[in-house]
């Protein structure tokens, strides 16, 4: 009976060693190897399985985060911190995998020497990659666009929606998403309407007939502006006489909105407002006229013919 007792442990002890010793044969076993002989670098599937650990065990632990601290911030807050936080997280992922591959003993230093000319190639490669990443960095650190900005580059206008690492999302005033490389910031000229406030001062110009009542188109102007909901009744609109044009009087209607991305609707119903007026009032809008002249060749003289001379 001991005798079996004994034989069973042996078993035992022999599974469990064989066990154990193929888990750490599969653990140990090299992907790929790398470098000098001295120095090699060597991948095993532990490393790996280790690798893949720790950046999920970030990924949580930067998701509780990111939840606990927004849990309480305004809409506006939120959307700018996670915008922040989604370009951050990047460079957190690269710094814990370099400490944990450092603190286990793999050679960082041996892998940047091993692939410095690969990286050469690659950066030329994705130059407008790289470009994109870097003025993402830029339009965080001095704060050039936010989340809900209103900004106009290129003719385009939209209100940003989410600031990425390598693109900015905007949405148009016709609900078409506008994807703007983050190069663009600094290659183009970038119009941020609403970088002071929410509140713009906008205008419209119209032109009337040399003869009107200038009075009388001022006040009708005004009231254009004025009977609009949208336009902020402080500080009133008021109207700039312009110049004497070539065939009109030009007048500017100035007047303040707080939401600058309905201004070309806004602008439009002025605009109707201020036909229906003049046209109650009979003030003309003129258009350019042209005087053209028009001069016939001259044609050559027709030859006389030669009188005839008769005898008498």
């Amino acid at each position: 009976m001991m005798f079996q007792e004994e034989i069973t442990e042996q078993v035992k002890e022999v599974i469990q060693e064989d066990i154990w010793g193929s888990i750490k044969s599969f653990l140990q076993y090299e992907i790929f190897s790398i470098g000098s002989k001295k120095e090699p670098i060597v991948l095993t599937v532990g490393l790996l399985l280790l690798m893949v650990a720790v950046l999920i065990a970030t990924s949580l632990l930067l998701k509780f985060t990111r939840k606990i601290v927004t849990r309480k911030l305004p809409y506006e807050d939120r959307v700018k911190f996670v915008s922040v936080f989604s370009f951050a997280k990047y460079f957190i992922y690269i710094i814990i995998l370099l400490v944990t591959l450092d603190s286990i003993g793999f050679n960082i230093t041996a892998v940047f020497a091993a692939s410095a000319a690969l990286l050469v190639g690659v950066g030329l490669a994705l130059q407008t990659l790289i470009q994109d990443i870097i003025s993402g960095i830029f339009i965080f650190i001095d704060q050039t666009v936010h989340v809900g900005d209103i900004i106009q580059l290129e003719d385009k206008v939209g209100r940003v929606e989410e600031i990425k690492l390598r693109t900015t999302r905007a949405v148009t005033i016709d609900n078409k998403v506008l994807v703007i490389p983050n190069h663009k910031y600094l290659t183009s000229t970038l119009y941020n309407w609403t970088q002071n406030g929410s509140i713009t001062r906008e205008s419209v110009e119209v032109g009337v007939a040399y003869g009107s009542d200038v009075q009388l188109v001022k006040k009708l102007l005004i009231e254009s502006a004025t009977h609009q909901e949208k336009v902020l009744k402080t500080p009133e609109p008021t109207v700039l006489f312009m110049d004497f044009g070539d065939s009109s009087l030009n007048f500017k209607l100035m007047f303040t909105i707080n939401d600058s991305f309905q201004s070309s609707v806004l602008k439009s119903d002025i605009r109707f407002a201020i036909d229906k007026a003049f046209r109650k009032h009979a003030i003309e809008i003129p258009f350019p006229q042209r005087v053209v002249t028009m001069i016939q060749p001259v044609t050559s003289q027709t030859a006389l013919s030669p009188k005839k001379e008769t005898d008498t």
